[in-house]
């Protein structure tokens, strides 16, 4: 099975967001450059010096600029092995591959699909650690 993760949700004031978050769940930002969009990655869960998860079960995400243009809500990041080949899985699955992947500095591979139902969705194929 391929496993959720990452979330990403919108966020239309990125400082009253981290206010929230911050106080009522004790999350941890981190504001990405204008380079990578100024996207904000929230830390939910400890990790280890290797930036893995140490909580079984538990995921890391982040926050995107809501936009007046964009429908896209909140979305999960599913890890897959091969991302070409997912692509071509969603596609004859009936699913739509909104682009074409492209590389998180340090992460790995990542692209947005549409499933069957109109969800939003992103595929991702880390970098080998």
């Amino acid at each position: 099975m391929d496993p959720i993760v990452h979330f990403e949700m919108p966020a239309g004031d990125k400082k009253r967001m981290m206010d929230f978050y911050g106080k009522t769940f004790d999350w941890k930002f981190q504001v990405m450059g204008p380079e990578m969009g100024d996207y904000v990655l929230v830390t939910t869960t400890e990790t280890d010096d290797k930036g893995m998860i140490k909580n079984p079960g538990a995921i890391n995400g982040g926050f995107f600029q809501k936009s007046e243009t964009s429908n896209w809500n909140a979305r999960l990041a599913v890890s897959v092995k091969d991302i070409n080949a997912s692509m071509k899985k969603v596609e004859e699955a009936g699913g739509k591959v909104i682009d074409h992947p492209v590389e998180i500095p340090g992460v790995g591979m990542y692209v947005q699909i549409v499933d069957t139902e109109g969800n939003q969705m992103s595929l991702l194929q880390p970098k080998p650690m």
